[in-house]
Parts: structure tokens; sequence; C-alpha cells
């Protein structure tokens, strides 16, 4: 088995992509952490930067000139690519909003003026091709995009996924799909229209795959023209199956390959493309007679807004998922008292318990399995084993399961271990009251979502405490974990489809980071539902279902609306889960929610009231604590065996 790759290493790959450099008078060349279809998570063979430096976050921007190299990131990724590239070469920047701007003031500033920098056009979209030149213009700096830099230096590289391509969850939407997108493209002027982007395709054809990590996805592009749907796919990957009913349909299977020909054929074409999305690489070929008509992919908002049916299937799965968590937390609580356990263990025993559950196709992202400093990291992943989980402190535990029935799970609880400080407890009841906040509010419909950010900070900005990343992304059905077109962030831009929307499914998960001490994140799914009794309005249903764990709070910060909300939240969780639980998870359960009062022991802190709490705004805070248990509920059990949502 080939070891992991050594700092040594990195730095001889760079040596390799300056030779080529030097050889064609290139000075610069960009590497993003993405693929021709802007996929998260790309596959093996675009995981260009994470073959350069060993980078494999989702965001992030390697840059490489003939004498350096600097990684652009955002504030989840920073102190971890710091760990991992020590010794690389590569220098680790934290970006702001915008990696491509900061990365175009960097190359102003350190590349000769009219010089060369060469990208992969296939990996960047349009929108981004066209801000990097912008950003590179006043030093007439020229991009070279019609070349990919990596050919000449990964001999080795993973050549495409040719993974099988089976049906859906929809059952047989997508004839339906394909006409309600119809009637959209027909008020926009397009008579044409290209879907690059994965978690599109798949919904509107109903189909899925296993293409991309923790994605059920394949790789495709798809064009719908007025008398003509093509859907380009790696060869023999179609079940036949799916192949007969797609054609009874008249939509015609091309090889992956041929995508960019089936572009380069249309003329007097008025074609609808997603900027952020297609390619500059695949749409260099397109004929002058074709007109581009740029917008939101319509797939997108239409993907967002879940039918009755596919809330339903979410439901019934999310019951399974809080089963599996309780069932594997229990696990957590019994291995920490007669010992010590491995992050790393923490995600095997996750995966175990997620996989005895109906239609469990595997987890919906990393686990991530944080302890102490570790959760200070918001994308932390564990190296070999990780860390050992033992003495005193908060275990911050973010997870998801991808289920086949038609959902999509993300759910980060915060767990304690041994004795918690006043200090971890406050920090984690700071964080649960903008998770009840914006739980609790209503907002107008089709309000941009960006707008209900401050509600879930507002808790935390009261006292000069803030967090580096968004409070919510939507998730798909049985699809990506982090879908748009929503985002609840503040910095995020605002766009056409920004609006929260009925059927909508998103995450809420504000946090708290301090670095080398802990990190707190409490996150749950929600479903958009139209308000009772409030026309116009909107209100959130609370899908994820697992306790958040009292033993980590000070119940005294939250006020009687907020001690409601918690307990009518548990009591749900209870009457739901405890039916299904073995003894051992009913007996945590009932620990976490406070019905026990089995209470961790408080570790004695000096700083209760004496020394102020540094905290990420750069401003400084105190506050007393103490400990109150929630009400409860009662629950049932059940023995072992496969779980099935039936019969809820």
């Amino acid at each position: 088995m080939r070891g992991a790759p050594t700092p040594a290493l990195f730095r001889a790959r760079l040596k390799r992509l300056r030779a080529w450099m030097r050889e064609a008078a290139v000075d610069a060349v960009l590497v993003p952490c993405s693929d021709p279809h802007q996929t998260e998570q790309p596959p093996p063979r675009w995981q260009a930067c994470r073959w350069l430096c060993g980078f494999d976050g989702s965001a992030g921007l390697l840059i490489i000139g003939r004498k350096w190299a600097i990684l652009w990131t955002d504030s989840r990724y920073r102190q971890q690519a710091e760990q991992r590239l020590a010794g690389t070469g590569v220098q680790v920047e934290q970006s702001g909003s915008d990696l491509i701007e900061e990365s175009a003031r960097w190359l102003c500033g350190n590349v000769r003026a009219g010089g060369f920098v060469a990208i992969d056009g296939d990996c960047f979209s349009l929108a981004a091709h066209r801000r990097l030149q912008a950003g590179l213009a006043p030093r007439h700096i020229r991009l070279i995009a019609d070349t990919d830099p990596l050919l000449a230096v990964w001999g080795d590289r993973p050549g495409l996924p040719r993974r099988p391509i089976g049906a859906g969850p929809g059952s047989g939407a997508a004839m339906g799909r394909m006409h309600a997108l119809r009637a959209v493209l027909s008020g926009t002027g397009a008579d044409s229209h290209l879907i690059s982007a994965l978690d599109d395709i798949a919904w509107l054809f109903d189909l899925r795959g296993s293409d991309i990590p923790y994605h059920p996805l394949f790789l495709a592009h798809a064009l719908i023209e007025p008398q003509r749907v093509s859907l380009f796919l790696t060869e023999d990957a179609l079940s036949a199956e799916c192949a007969q009913r797609l054609a009874r349909h008249g939509v015609a299977i091309e090889p992956y390959a041929d995508a960019r020909q089936a572009l380069a054929r249309l003329k007097d074409s008025r074609l609808l493309v997603d900027p952020q999305q297609a390619s500059i690489g695949m749409l260099s070929g397109l004929h002058a007679s074709v007109h581009l008509i740029e917008a939101g992919n319509p797939v997108a908002a239409m993907k967002a807004r879940k039918s009755a049916t596919e809330i339903e299937a979410i439901r019934s799965t999310m019951m399974l998922d809080g089963i599996a968590l309780c069932e594997a937390l229990a696990w957590l609580d019994e291995a920490l008292r007669e010992g010590t356990v491995s992050e790393r263990e923490v995600d095997r025993q996750l995966a175990m318990h997620r996989a005895a559950g109906e239609g469990f196709a595997g987890a919906s992202f990393a686990t991530i399995a944080a302890f102490n400093a570790n959760a200070a990291m918001p994308h932390y992943r564990a190296m070999d084993e990780g860390e050992t989980i033992r003495g005193d402190g908060l275990l911050l535990i973010d997870s998801g399961g991808q289920y086949r029935q038609g959902a999509t799970t993300d759910v980060t609880r915060m767990v304690p271990v041994g004795a918690l400080t006043p200090r971890q407890r406050r920090d984690c009841t700071r964080v649960l009251k903008g998770l009840i906040a914006l739980s609790r509010a209503r907002f107008p419909e089709g309000i941009p979502a960006q707008m209900l950010d401050a509600i879930a900070r507002a808790p935390l900005w009261r006292e000069g405490l803030d967090y580096g990343h968004g409070t919510g992304h939507g998730v798909g059905a049985f699809l990506n974990v982090h879908e748009g077109p929503q985002r609840i962030s503040w910095r995020a831009p605002l766009h056409p489809d920004s609006g929260m929307h009925a059927g909508m499914v998103t995450s809420i998960e504000p946090g708290l980071y301090r670095p080398g001490q802990w990190g707190v994140r409490i996150e749950n799914l929600v479903h958009a539902r139209h308000a009772s009794g409030e026309p116009g309005f909107l209100e959130f249903e609370t899908l994820t279902l697992c306790p958040i764990d009292v033993r980590c709070l000070s119940m005294e910060m939250l006020d009687r609306d907020e001690q409601g909300w918690l307990e009518e939240y548990h009591r749900n969780v209870g009457e739901t889960l405890g039916p299904h639980l073995t003894e051992r998870a009913l007996r945590w359960m009932e620990n976490a929610m406070g019905l026990r009062g089995d209470a961790p022991e408080e570790k004695p802190s000096p700083d209760v009231m004496l020394v102020p709490e540094a905290n990420p705004a750069g401003q400084q805070r105190s506050v007393g604590s103490t400990d109150r248990s929630a009400h409860s509920t009662g629950a049932g059990k059940t023995g072992a065996g496969k779980r099935s949502a039936a019969g809820r």
C-alpha cells in the first residue's frame, strides 16, 4: 500500500510544473479546487490542487509562480491548511469573500506587466474567467485558458470515472420536470439550454450515480434543444432499464466527450447558460451566430422547492438518521466511560449505525469528529486515527448520510467529555440561542435568504462575537449536501434566485470558535413552509431528530421562550425516536435531555468572572454560569435489526 505523500514529493511535483512553465513561457499557473461541472468534491481526475500540494478542501485556489506558490482559502480551512502544507513550499493566505478577486490582486503584484498566466479553461466558469481577466487587465497580464497545465506533469493522472448510473427516487418524475423546464425556458427567450451542474442533471432526469465522493452523482452534460434532448454520459454507465425509459421519452444518450462538439454545431441559437456553472472551455467553440442568454439555471430553483412527496421522504428518513445518531452517541458515551476513543472511530461508528437503516447509501460528506482545539477548525478532518478523545472538553460531531429513498442529512451536535468549564457551557448556549432564534422566525415568502442571517447571529453579535462561515445552505433530496440557490449568509452575493420559498430544505448552523481551545457548532435541517394563519409568510419546520445535549448548556441563559422551544423539540424527538431505540440509547437520550439528572461534573474555572473572554471579533466579554435541566418526555425501545421508516 502506497504511503501518504510527503512534503518532499509535493515540492518535486511543483518543480516539474515550473519546468513546464519555463518551456511554455508562462509566469504563473492557477489551479482551482473544481472540475468542469464546478463540483464541490471533484472526482480524483480533477483533484489537481490536492495532487500538487495536499490541500483537499472545497474552497481554495493554488497559484504557482516561478519561485513562489500560494494557496488562497477561506477561514474554514486556513488553520488546517497551514498544518498540512507545512514544508511543501506553499504559503497559505486567508481570503475574504472572493478567491478570484484576491488572487488577481496577488498576481498583479507578483507577475510582470504583460506576463502570462495559464489556467485549465475546463475548470473555470464563464463568470470566474471574466472576473479574473478584469482583475489582471490593469497590468496587461494575459490569460491562457486553452490548455491544461497538468497534462505534461501528472503522469499517473486518474481517468474519468465509469461507475453505474441507475434510477433516482422520483418514480418517473423526469418527464414532468422536463415539461416544466421547457415552460420556464420559453419565458426567458432561449430556445436551447446547456446544463453542466451534476445535481441539476441528476434531479432533472431522475438518475443517480456514484462518480463523485459523498454525492450520488455522475459525470454528465445535458443540452436541451427545441426538438431534441441530449444527455452526455460516460459510455456504458447507464442501466439498460433507465436507457429504455429515457429513449421512450426522446432523450438521446451520447458520449460524455461529445458535448463540446454538440455545442459547436449549434447555429443561430439563443442558448441559456448559467455563467457560474458553464466552463469557459466548454463554451469556447460556440459558433458566432449563437446568442448567449446568461441567467441562473432554472433547474436549480425548481429542485430547491421540494414537492410534498420529497418532504415526506425526508421526514421519514430523519427518523432513521436520528435513531442511528442516538445509537452511535450512546456507544460513544459508554466507550468514553470505559477508556479512550479516537476521532476516526467515532466516524466508523456513525457509518455502522447509519448502515443499519433502510436505504443508506453512504456518508453525505467526510465526518468531522473534532475534540477541543481541533473543533476550532470548522472543516477539520482527522489524519489517520486523529486525536485521542480523553480528559475533559467538548467534542464536535458534524456528520450526515445519503439515503436512496430520497433524503440527504446533515447534523452537528456537541458532546460533553468529562468535566466542562463554565466558558464552554456558555459558548454552547450562545450558539444554541442563535439556532433557536432562526428556527422560531417568521418571514415574508421570497425574502432573500441572506437577510435571515442576522437573526441567528444576533445573540452572538450582542456580545461582540461572530463566526466566519455561513449560517445555512440548501440541502438536496438524495443529492448534494450543499445545494443552492438559497444561502443564509450576509456575505453571499444577492441574485434573482436568492429568495426563500416554501419547500426549501436548509441548514441552520451557527458556530463559535476559540482557536487553540475549542469550537462549537449546532446544526439542524429545517423545511420552509407556509406559516399558519399568516398569508404570505413562511416559518421553519425542524426536520432533524437528535437531542441537543443539555449537559453542554447553561440553562439559565435561555429565556422562557427559548426553553419552551427546546422542551418542545425534545418532546418531539423523544416521542418519534424513543420507541425504536435500544435500552442503552434510550438511557443516553434521557441523560442528554436532562431527564435522569446525570449532569457531568463542572470543571472548576478561575475565569468565570475574573478573566475576560477573548473572542473572534477581537472584543471581550465575561458571563457567569450555573446549570439546570430541561423537562422531558417518555420513550420506549425496540430490538436491533434493519430499520425501516415504514409504519412511523
